[in-house]
């Protein structure tokens, strides 16, 4: 790539004879053979066989009936969800892929650098421009030191142009394989739009569930909590009880109460969450209704291997392609540093009529090579190139980071979902506790071995226990959610037909 801003000595030479110009063909195809810049070599995998200290935990232990076996090496579905079971989840995934914005704009991003590409291949090629002109002049001879008379006359000029570009030192091909990497960049990025809606609407619709039925429970607690209180207000006014415990009560009671609309809120933001992913307004799409007991916790989980993740992950494969980008800026920094050569031709015919246009003794044509060098810029385009070297640092650091991030994102992921099982398995302990406890309670209070108010306090513990199982749920199947979204989402194995993107060539 040619930058003008800067003083050239130029040169002119001609090759008027075919001989001649066949000689300036091939010596500037020779020339042509080297591009200046570092050819961008794919950064290595990680030599790491696990994702943390120690060894990754191939299984989970069991709660709720189901332990989560880590399958290291197997194939992730592109449509990982459908592992949830629930044919409406799949509907509102449709329903987002097909309608959300986001992904629209990605995937029309991902077109527009698609289409820069293939018009920066155009510099590879001779431009070659026509014109046509007519007009009415009046020339006049002393001009040029001759004492005629002036003359009046129509001119008529058709011709055309040849110019091409000899890409000596690389630096067209450098701005191309740049604007390859762009292609990469956002296939990546539209990729990782897609993981991230899908992730979202998982997430949400588990989140929306577990809301759901915790506001169920909550509501249950608060109308036995009421009983309680009623019945401890009765019991102070008989004088049997001190009427610090009606108080002490009804502060419960307040507790449990504010926790109510708090739930409904979170609902009503998962509603309109949802129905902003799937590309609606809130007040005219309602998304489907769906509880946690519909959801199938998969069972087996497949995770890639170390080595594959950094080609799989789309924010790893983005900064790759950012690094391969400013690679490519290095090249045409430094090739603007060195001349530029340009062939060019022009043939054409002038006439006073539009009859004589054509006669040959009108025709007129012109050959030739020209070379531009800069000799004195101030510095500009010296440390424009500094600017893309550190660029490229810049960029290869980014990557470094972002391999480190995705890395740790696993490794904590599998932790989380070993640990989820088993403080689930602690929350079923103290929820099958509670609710022998209730049922203890429930015979005694049947044989007139405890009172009513007893039987409520019980009965209260109970539900307490039931929202923090259900909580412990909820987080169990959003950390499954997280490891699929970690390790990139399986996009790679989705049919030509479905993929969104394709895997970025490096090259």
């Amino acid at each position: 790539m040619s930058v003008r801003n800067s003083t050239r000595l130029g040169l002119s030479v001609s090759c008027g004879s075919p001989v001649a110009g066949l000689w300036c063909v091939v010596l500037g195809c020779t020339l042509a053979g080297c591009a200046v810049g570092p050819d961008f070599v794919r950064p290595e995998a990680p030599k790491v066989s696990r994702y943390s200290q120690g060894a990754d935990p191939q299984a989970t232990a069991s709660a709720a009936g189901t332990a989560q076996h880590f399958e290291f090496g197997a194939q992730i579905a592109a449509d990982w969800w459908h592992l949830f079971g629930s044919t409406k989840l799949d509907t509102v995934m449709a329903e987002a892929f097909a309608n959300n914005p986001g992904l629209e704009a990605a995937q029309a991003s991902l077109r527009q650098s698609q289409d820069y590409l293939r018009s920066g291949y155009g510099i590879f090629y001779p431009e070659i421009d026509a014109a046509a002109g007519a007009s009415r002049q009046k020339y006049n001879p002393l001009k040029i030191g001759q004492n005629l008379p002036t003359s009046i006359f129509n001119l008529f000029t058709l011709s055309a142009t040849v110019n091409y570009a000899l890409d000596v030192w690389g630096g067209e091909r450098r701005m191309v394989e740049g604007l390859g990497a762009e292609v990469d960049l956002a296939r990546a990025t539209e990729q990782a739009t897609y993981l991230a809606l899908s992730a979202n609407i998982a997430n949400t619709l588990i989140a929306k569930a577990a809301y759901r039925a915790e506001l169920e429970a909550t509501q249950q607690l608060v109308e036995l909590e009421k009983e309680q209180v009623r019945l401890s207000e009765v019991q102070a006014q008989a004088g049997t009880v001190p009427y610090a415990n009606v108080l002490s009560l009804r502060s419960q009671l307040a507790s449990v109460e504010a926790t109510i609309p708090q739930i409904e809120q979170r609902l009503v933001q998962s509603d309109d969450l949802l129905a902003t992913l799937a590309g609606h307004l809130p007040a005219e799409w309602s998304p489907p209704e769906v509880g946690l007991a519909e959801l199938a916790l998969p069972s087996k989980l497949p995770v890639s291997v170390p080595s594959d993740l950094v080609r799989q992950r789309p924010d790893i494969l983005a900064a790759e392609a950012t690094v391969h980008a400013a690679s490519a800026n290095i090249g045409v920094a430094t090739a603007a540093l060195f001349p530029s050569i340009t062939l060019s031709g022009s043939y054409g015919s002038n006439g006073t009529s539009t009859n004589t246009l054509l006669a040959s003794r009108g025709n007129f044509w012109a050959f030739g090579v020209s070379a531009a060098a800069p000799l004195f810029d101030g510095g500009t385009l010296w440390f424009k190139r500094q600017a893309a070297i550190d660029g490229y640092q810049q960029a290869s650091a980014t990557y470094r980071q972002t391999v480190l991030n995705a890395f740790e994102q696993v490794g904590d992921t599998l932790r989380a979902l070993d640990h989820d099982a088993e403080i689930l398995r602690a929350e079923e302990e103290a929820l099958a506790v509670a609710q022998q406890a209730l049922h203890l309670v429930q015979a005694s209070y049947d044989a007139g071995l405890a009172n009513y108010l007893d039987l409520l306090v019980s009965d209260a513990q109970y539900h307490q226990a039931l929202v923090a199982e259900l909580q412990a749920s909820a987080v169990r199947y959003q950390d499954t959610v997280a490891l699929f979204a970690a390790l990139g989402g399986g996009w790679w194995n989705a049919p030509p037909a479905d993929s969104h993107g394709a895997e970025p060539t490096g090259e």
